[in-house]
C-alpha cells in the first residue's frame, strides 16, 4: 500500500468548497492502493462557518493531523489573514519532522489556499518526494488587471504580486496537477513550458450519494423558511463580482417578466444563499444590490452567511428548483454541479458560454441551460420558468449512467491513476 500526504488547510468542521474533493476521496483512496493521511489547519484557528456534521462523512480510521497557524487577530492588523499564509511556517516546521520519521511516497495540495504549494518544492528537495497540485481555481489570474478598482477583491494589490511571484516557485517543480478543466493546465503549460510533460487528469467535483442521507438523518429543520404558493428556486453558494453578468441577465429578465407577464413573475422567488465566504456578519450583499437595480428585489433573497453543507442539502431537497450561475470567465466550471443533479430537481444554469460545465448538464438531462450571450436566451429562460411551473411537483429523470461516471468513488479512482503515474 503506498502512503499519500494530504495538505489541505480547511477540512472539517469547516466548511470550505476546497476541502470537498478530498473529504468524498478519503473513504476511497484505500481501496486504490493509497492509505490517505491529512494535514489541515487546527480549526480554532478558521474563522469559517463549522459544521460538525461534516465528521460523519470522514472515516473513523484516517489519520488526520493538526498543525497551527497565526492568529488572524493579530496578523490581519499587517493585511495577512489567508490562512495559507498564516499557517506555513507551522506546516513547514510540522511536516518536516513528520517526514523525518515517516516515508511517504507522494504528498497532494488538494486546496484553494495556493501560497501552501510552494512547500511542495521544499518538500521535495529535502525529502525526495514528489508531489500533486490539485487546481480548483486559477492561481495567478490577470482576470481582474483591466477591471476598476472598486471591482477587484480586498488587498488585490498585494495579492496579484505575491501570487505571480508564489506560482512559480511551486508549478515550476511539480510532478503532476489534477484540474476541474483542461483550460487551467493549458495555461499552466503554456506559462511554464518546462512542465508540459508532467502526468496531468482532468478530474471535477464528484458527488457521495451518502451526503444526501447524513442531511436526511440529521437536519430537521431548514434553515430558510420558503414561500408558500410560490416557486422557490435556490441556489447555494458564494457569489462575486465574476458572476455579475449572469445575476444582471436574470434580473433583467425578471424585470421584464414583471412588465409583461405580472402573473408569472408572481409565481417565482429565488433564494441566494451563502454568497460570501467573509465570516459571520462581515460579507456583503452581491446579489440584491444588482436586483434593487432593475427593481425585482421584491422576488429575490439573499442570505450572505454560509451555512451547514448538510442544511444546503436538505435545502435543495426542498426547493422546487435549483439554480446554476456561471462567470464571465469561460473556463469556469462549478464544483456543484453534481450534487445539484443529485437531488433531482429540475436545474436551470445560466453561461456566458460554452463551459464544461455546459456538456455535464445537458448530458445528464437535469435541466435548462441558457447561455446569456445568445439571441433570445431571455425568451428561454422564460421557457424554462414556465416549464417548471407547469409540471410541479416534478422530479427530474437524471441520466443515471452518466451520473455514475461522477460518483466519488469513480472520481477518486482517476486520482489515483495519476498517481500511479506520478510516482512511476
Amino acid at each position: 500500500m503506498r502512503k499519500l500526504l494530504i495538505i489541505s488547510p480547511y477540512f472539517p468542521p469547516s466548511n470550505a468548497a476546497d476541502m470537498q474533493r478530498i473529504r468524498t476521496s478519503l473513504p476511497y483512496f484505500e481501496k486504490f492502493g493509497w492509505a490517505a493521511e491529512v494535514v489541515c489547519v487546527n480549526p480554532k484557528f478558521s474563522d469559517l462557518t463549522k459544521d460538525k456534521l461534516l465528521l460523519h462523512s470522514v472515516p473513523k480510521n484516517i489519520k488526520i493531523h493538526l498543525v497551527n497557524a497565526f492568529s488572524k487577530k493579530i496578523t490581519s492588523k499587517f493585511g495577512l489573514g489567508s490562512i495559507a499564509i498564516r499557517s506555513l511556517l507551522f506546516y513547514k516546521n510540522y511536516v518536516d519532522r513528520l517526514l523525518k520519521k515517516e516515508k511517504f511516497d507522494l504528498i497532494y495540495f488538494s486546496t484553494t489556499q495556493f501560497p501552501i504549494c510552494i512547500l511542495g518544492k521544499h518538500w521535495k528537495e529535502k525529502f525526495n518526494i514528489p508531489y500533486v497540485i490539485d487546481m480548483q481555481d486559477p492561481w495567478h489570474s490577470n482576470y481582474y488587471q483591466n477591471k476598476p478598482k472598486n471591482e477587484r477583491p480586498k488587498k488585490y494589490w498585494f495579492s496579484y504580486r505575491l501570487n505571480k511571484y508564489l506560482e512559480p516557485i511551486a508549478l515550476k517543480s511539480v510532478d503532476g496537477l489534477i484540474s476541474v478543466t483542461k483550460h487551467y493546465v493549458d495555461d499552466l503549460f503554456q506559462r511554464y513550458p518546462i512542465i508540459k510533460n508532467v502526468p496531468f487528469a482532468i478530474v471535477p467535483f464528484g458527488v457521495n450519494e451518502t451526503d444526501f442521507k447524513i442531511a436526511d438523518q440529521y437536519i430537521q429543520n431548514q434553515v430558510i423558511d420558503l414561500k408558500d404558493h410560490k416557486i422557490n428556486i435556490i441556489y447555494t453558494g458564494a457569489v462575486g463580482d465574476i458572476m455579475k453578468e449572469s445575476i444582471s441577465f436574470l434580473c433583467k429578465t425578471l424585470a421584464y417578466l414583471r412588465q409583461e407577464q405580472i402573473h408569472l413573475y408572481k409565481k417565482l422567488h429565488f433564494y441566494f444563499i451563502g454568497t460570501s465566504y467573509a465570516p459571520d456578519n462581515e460579507g456583503k450583499a452581491t446579489v440584491l444590490p444588482i436586483a434593487k437595480n432593475h427593481k425585482v428585489e421584491d422576488c429575490v433573497t439573499e442570505r450572505v452567511t454560509r451555512i451547514g453543507y448538510f442544511d444546503s442539502l436538505y435545502l435543495l431537497k426542498k426547493a422546487n428548483a435549483l439554480m446554476i450561475l456561471g462567470s464571465d470567465e469561460t473556463s469556469y466550471n462549478p464544483s456543484k454541479i453534481y450534487t445539484y443533479i443529485s437531488a433531482s430537481k429540475p436545474l436551470i444554469s445560466i453561461f456566458k458560454l460554452d463551459s464544461p460545465a455546459v456538456s455535464a448538464i445537458e448530458n445528464s438531462g437535469a435541466g435548462s441551460v441558457i447561455k446569456y450571450t445568445e439571441n433570445g436566451a431571455m425568451q428561454k429562460l422564460i421557457s424554462a420558468f414556465e416549464q417548471i411551473i407547469d409540471h410541479i411537483p416534478q422530479v427530474i429523470n437524471r441520466n443515471s449512467n452518466h451520473l455514475k461516471s461522477y460518483s466519488a468513488e469513480k472520481l477518486t479512482k482517476k486520482q489515483c491513476e495519476l498517481f500511479n503515474q506520478v510516482i512511476k
